[in-house]
């Protein structure tokens, strides 16, 4: 499938400035993603899916980096679909009934763990909700939606959780995905300014989320389903990372071509790849690249390792991965700019991947879930002793009333803090 994405290359990066017009993929590209598989690497391979591991994901979405940021993306989203699963097995007969020939993501999701989500109030059968959702990405290609929403719990009276799965005749997009960079993601916001019924059948409760997902694991067949709940969880940020990493392999190779081309503006020089400055940038560039590969695959394929021995992670083992890859996100985010930077106002053009490239790697790093400093407050605190804070708060911590549901296991002792830090080598006489 990585093959196939580098034969369609050059058409993906051709119509690359045609979906940031539309706001969304174009049509071609759709339609290739569709036939090459992309949609469906998260699909269980009984419902027609390939279920891929953490490594074979991070390839096939560093390769889609080189061309389109965008088209990336969209992959890494399609994931989606796996909440629906952890919904039985009426929701996963609904949902999945058309993937083989759907064209695009089977379903997205929109502020499911935000901290505002809409609301919704308990009737019969199910849920009437409510809202407006922001960050739906690929919901303009996608068949159904996941959302986040609040209810008042009739029992306690307590204000709880849940996600609730629409279908399009469910929602409204709200045109308002006019952004500086990864605008073919159509992460436009969705609404419900009505009220709209969802069974009870289609709604999972977040305290119980993690638990269903877990559940996941071994019941259908595929190495990405051999991952733990959070196992799944690291690797879709290890997709995120090589999303960066292959956006920055991108732009070194334009800039190497460009500067190949392209005489200096006032240095005596036949073209720019002459500049010893020139030569600088793309020999750290390239140092960089190499150093986030190592990191991203090495994350990988500990993920996939741990999925194929049965091993679950530790709660103090998340932040310090999510930050190895966080920071390889921000290194990479450095890089493009200081290509940019380097070879000059030839890339300001909008036909020049080079600023493409600068701008979707900005709106990537702004993410909640990649901002450096927030990360590195919840990895630290590991350093100094503290309790490790869950990444998702919506996920990790306990429902209402302080509680966690039944069946969840006694969190495992954490080791001494800085127990993982390397020991020093004693000095020689």
């Amino acid at each position: 499938m990585r093959d196939a994405v580098r034969e369609a290359a050059p058409g993906l990066a051709e119509r690359a400035r045609e979906g940031e017009l539309l706001g969304t993929l174009a049509p071609e590209t759709v339609k290739v993603l569709h036939e090459i598989g992309v949609f469906r690497i998260t699909v269980p391979v009984e419902l027609g899916g390939f279920a891929f591991g953490a490594r074979d994901t991070m390839e096939l979405v560093r390769e889609l980096g080189r061309v389109d940021g965008s088209a990336g993306w969209t992959a890494i989203v399609s994931s989606a679909s796996r909440s629906a699963l952890a919904l039985g097995d009426r929701v996963r007969d609904e949902v999945f009934a058309d993937v083989g020939t759907w064209q695009g993501p089977i379903m997205f999701g929109a502020t499911v763990f935000a901290p505002k989500v809409g609301d919704g109030r308990r009737v019969e059968g199910g849920y009437l909700v409510k809202g407006r959702w922001a960050f739906g990405s690929s919901c303009r290609i996608a068949k159904w939606g996941s959302v986040g929403f609040e209810y008042d719990d009739e029992a306690t009276g307590e204000r709880r959780r849940a996600m609730a799965l629409l279908s399009r005749d469910q929602f409204t997009i709200v045109d308002d995905w006019q952004v500086m960079g990864m605008s073919a993601t159509s992460s436009n916001s969705v609404r419900a300014d009505e009220e709209v019924f969802v069974p009870e059948y289609r709604v999972i409760h977040m305290q119980d989320m993690m638990i269903r997902m877990e559940a996941l694991r071994g019941t259908y067949q595929g190495l990405g389903f051999m991952h733990s709940a959070t196992g799944t969880m690291v690797a879709t940020t290890t997709a995120f990372a090589a999303l960066a990493l292959g956006m920055t392999e991108g732009a070194l190779t334009a800039f190497v071509e460009q500067a190949a081309r392209r005489p200096p503006f006032n240095l005596p020089y036949p073209t720019m790849a002459d500049m010893a400055s020139i030569q600088v940038v793309a020999g750290k560039a390239r140092a960089v690249v190499n150093t986030a590969a190592a990191v991203v695959e090495r994350q990988a394929d500990e993920i996939d390792r741990r999925a194929l021995a049965g091993e679950d992670f530790h709660p103090w083992d998340e932040p310090e991965i999510t930050m190895d890859l966080v920071h390889q996100i921000h290194a990479c985010l450095q890089v493009i700019d200081g290509l940019q930077l380097a070879l000059g106002s030839s890339t300001v053009g909008l036909h020049n991947p080079i600023q493409r490239f600068v701008r979707d790697v900005h709106v990537l790093a702004t993410h909640g879930a990649f901002r450096i400093d927030p990360m590195a407050e919840i990895n630290g605190r590991d350093l100094f002793g503290r309790e490790p804070l869950p990444v998702l708060a919506a996920l990790g911590a306990p429902p209402p009333g302080g509680t966690p549901p039944a069946g969840t296991p006694p969190p495992p002792a954490r080791p001494p803090a800085g127990a993982g830090l390397p020991v020093p080598v004693p000095r020689p006489a």
